[in-house]
């Protein structure tokens, strides 16, 4: 993926680059940690990818300026679970103007159970755009999708992230709404960790290339409290 200017931009007036301040700092790292999704949720078990939908359709009032189309410009949708160890972590929604999904983006039709990451990943002639992240209610339509794959759950506000991949001028939009198993998992391991070891006291820096800024800070943040 090509380090460059892209000409689309996912930001709008509720989605925002700078996450909310009442995230907490998992939440910050996955909204903002850049890289292939389904690669981070593999460290985590084995990951499976169900579609739900791939369809003609409209896109939804806060995607066709993100595109840079018309708001009645018919796209296609892709819609998948990921799922780690056979339980929903992710509802992906990606969307693409029709004509570029028979043309520049044909590949994205012919995925079924594979990962979107093979397609954007792995072309040097694909750029993205800053990931950008909201809180969805019920009113938005990517709220009602998620809540189909959490069964009895009914959550007020799920937290989901979206970004625009740029190739020889066409865009392919990718939402991705976090589901409450991913959280779940995330606080057991952040409880197991901290139960399983002491506060380092060395200054080495982590070896983990993907964590995110957010992650970062907050270490930062937690060794001046042990200085004070």
């Amino acid at each position: 993926m090509r380090p460059m200017p892209i000409r689309f931009d996912a930001a709008d007036a509720h989605w925002r680059v700078a996450s909310l301040p009442v995230f907490s700092p998992d939440q910050k790292d996955w909204l903002t940690r850049g890289g292939s999704l389904t690669a981070h949720l593999r460290t985590f078990g084995a990951v499976t990818v169900r579609v739900t939908r791939e369809a003609v359709d409209l896109p939804f009032d806060d995607e066709y300026t993100a595109l840079a189309i018309a708001p009645r410009t018919p796209v296609w949708v892709r819609e998948v679970v990921l799922s780690v160890d056979g339980k929903p972590f992710v509802a992906a929604h990606s969307i693409v103007p029709l004509a570029a999904s028979t043309g520049v983006w044909q590949a994205m039709r012919r995925l079924r159970t594979r990962p979107l990451a093979e397609l954007l990943y792995s072309d040097s002639s694909v750029s993205r755009s800053s990931l950008v992240s909201r809180r969805l209610t019920a009113r938005h339509p990517l709220h009602r999708l998620a809540l189909r794959e959490m069964g009895e759950a009914r959550i007020h506000a799920l937290l989901a992230r979206r970004s625009v991949f740029e190739r020889y001028g066409e865009p392919l939009m990718v939402t991705e709404v976090m589901l409450p198993a991913l959280w779940t998992r995330l606080a057991m391991r952040d409880h197991k960790h901290a139960a399983a070891q002491p506060v380092p006291r060395d200054h080495g820096q982590a070896l983990d290339h993907t964590a995110s800024r957010a992650d970062v800070n907050a270490k930062r943040a937690g060794k001046q409290g042990e200085v004070r």
